[in-house]
């Protein structure tokens, strides 16, 4: 069994999901494994090339996982929860203290999708309470922890008269990711598309994560025409950068988002559109509506809030395991 790299951290396993989240996770002093295996899937590509991960995330062979010791597993899919664990954990490590992160709302059936996770002694966590409000969580006391992403250096201009959209594979996840309200705006207004495999769609590909704010920022505004999903972290790092924000009133978004005051907001598409147009005309708006933006996303979306959520969780899960941590977890952090 291997030391401990930092005597105080947590020695946290999880596999590479979503790697903006992983990458904002790993500002945490913990210490995070992730297995690595080239015939693996998804899950298994260990650190990858895209993300600026610190020496505190350590890739670890698939093979060998079993070798090493933890001190919290982290699910982050159902894959990992119903197949991963039981063909790379131990049976030792599968007691350990367990956390499973849900990304997304439920997607067949919006309101009666029972969650995966029906165990008391695994503590659910939510990114949004949009998405702990509708997944059937089997009444356990599912606990929220809102997005985190740190100040970047890139600071908005909005010298660009048109939109950018950052979504991934737009063209093969259609309406729920709002493909057809996307191609219509475009069709009124100057929208740009940044993403994997965009350019299908006439777009510009993938733009490296680390390199997003900047090369977002001369836009005048970033468009959301995402009808139904979890909060995407390209909405509050657009807003961590001043930048307005145009999308649906669908979701967390609208708790994110005041309409007319730090963006805009409608079910509407064509009132979407008409606002497009009045901040493509009006720079200054567009300034005033992103600082509004930015000040809230900084209270909101601070990456030392989210650390310190982090924190307090997986000290409480791995000290109180033997007393049946979930709900005691989440009395804990929501007293």
């Amino acid at each position: 069994m291997e030391k401990k790299s930092r005597e105080s951290a947590i020695r946290l396993f999880t596999w590479h999901i979503h790697g903006s989240y992983l990458y904002y996770l790993s500002q945490a002093p913990i210490d995070i494994y992730i297995p690595i295996d080239p015939a693996g899937g998804t899950g298994y590509i260990g650190r990858g090339g895209t993300f600026p991960f610190g020496s505190n995330v350590h890739e670890i062979p698939a093979a060998d996982v079993k070798m090493h010791s933890f001190d919290c597993i982290l699910f982050q899919s159902v894959k990992n929860y119903g197949v991963d664990q039981f063909e790379i954990l131990t049976e030792q490590q599968r007691t350990l203290p367990k956390v499973y992160l849900e990304h997304d709302p439920p997607q067949r059936i919006p309101t009666d999708t029972r969650h995966v996770v029906s165990d008391p002694e695994v503590t659910l966590v939510h990114v949004t309470h949009f998405n702990r409000l509708m997944w059937d969580n089997n009444d356990l006391p599912a606990r929220v922890i809102e997005h985190g992403i740190p100040q970047p250096a890139a600071q908005y201009t909005g010298e660009i008269a048109g939109g950018i959209v950052v979504i991934n594979n737009l063209a093969q996840r259609g309406r729920r990711l709002g493909l057809d309200v996307f191609l219509e705006a475009r069709r009124q207004v100057p929208l740009s598309l940044i993403g994997m495999e965009a350019e299908e769609i006439g777009g510009t590909g993938e733009i490296l994560h680390p390199r997003i704010p900047d090369y977002i920022k001369n836009y005048r505004f970033f468009f959301n025409p995402i009808r139904y999903t979890s909060l995407g972290l390209a909405v509050c790092e657009a807003m961590m950068i001043g930048m307005p924000v145009v999308g649906l009133a669908t979701t967390e978004m609208v708790s994110v988002i005041r309409d007319g005051y730090s963006g805009f907001l409608d079910t509407d598409p064509e009132k979407l559109i008409a606002k497009m147009r009045l901040l493509l005309n009006d720079r200054e708006l567009a300034r005033q509506l992103g600082e509004e933006g930015r000040k809230v996303a900084m209270q909101r979306f601070s990456i030392e809030r989210f650390v310190n959520d982090w924190l307090m969780l997986f000290e409480h899960v791995t000290r109180h395991k033997a007393h049946g941590p979930a709900r005691e977890v989440v009395d804990m952090l929501t007293r």
